[in-house]
């Protein structure tokens, strides 16, 4: 659904903003002026800034998780690898696309906010549902005798958040488009050899 330009606008300022200053440090008023819209029409389409906050975090993971289950759908035909890769490359092009709202997200959830938790605790919920079956299934094809498993899943999740954990500390690696797409080709070709090394170690062990 293509949202109104005014209100486009004020989300993306906010997401600017609130990446920059925190939630809390961001006044209605600053994100009315970044937009360059009138106060009241943030409240005329969110009825406030939590309300905003809510519309866009909602509007981001449900978006995040229509691309999911559409890749998903699309790769069905291949390897269960090849799938897994290609989800992964679209989690972090998804991610990257939308980064300072990403790492604004993934910095409220790190520090335990209640109310982004609550708003993306069936998000996330879905997405590890998502991602834990494309990541088990190829160490199911593998015959993974793994007792481990969950904590290679973990270490998989870890490396699809950590940019957005941690921005200061690839801020210099990133100035302008084309850094943004050679920053995922080549963060996704360190998630892709870190499969391929545990695909190799299953099959030595097969």
């Amino acid at each position: 659904m293509k949202i109104n330009p005014s209100k486009q606008k004020v989300i993306e300022a906010a997401s600017e903003l609130f990446f920059q200053k925190g939630f809390h440090g961001t006044s209605v008023r600053d994100i009315a002026d970044k937009a360059q819209v009138n106060v009241s029409l943030i409240s005329y389409y969110f009825k406030g800034k939590q309300g905003l906050l809510e519309f866009a975090v909602t509007d981001y993971y449900e978006k995040y998780l229509e691309t999911v289950e559409a890749i998903i759908e699309q790769n069905q035909d291949l390897h269960m690898l090849d799938q897994l890769k290609e989800l992964i490359f679209l989690i972090i092009q998804y991610k990257q696309n939308k980064h300072q709202f990403s790492c604004f997200i993934h910095r409220e959830l790190s520090l335990d906010s209640v109310f982004v938790r609550e708003i993306t605790v069936t998000y996330l919920a879905k997405e590890n549902y998502l991602l834990s079956k494309a990541f088990y299934a190829v160490l199911d094809e593998q015959r993974s005798s793994i007792n481990d498993r969950t904590y290679l899943f973990m270490q998989l999740k870890g490396m699809l958040v950590t940019p957005y954990m941690m921005p200061n500390e690839w801020k210099n690696q990133i100035i302008g488009e084309y850094s943004h797409q050679r920053f995922v080709r080549n963060y996704v070709k360190t998630i892709h050899d870190w499969l391929d090394c545990l695909v190799a170690k299953q099959k030595d062990h097969a």
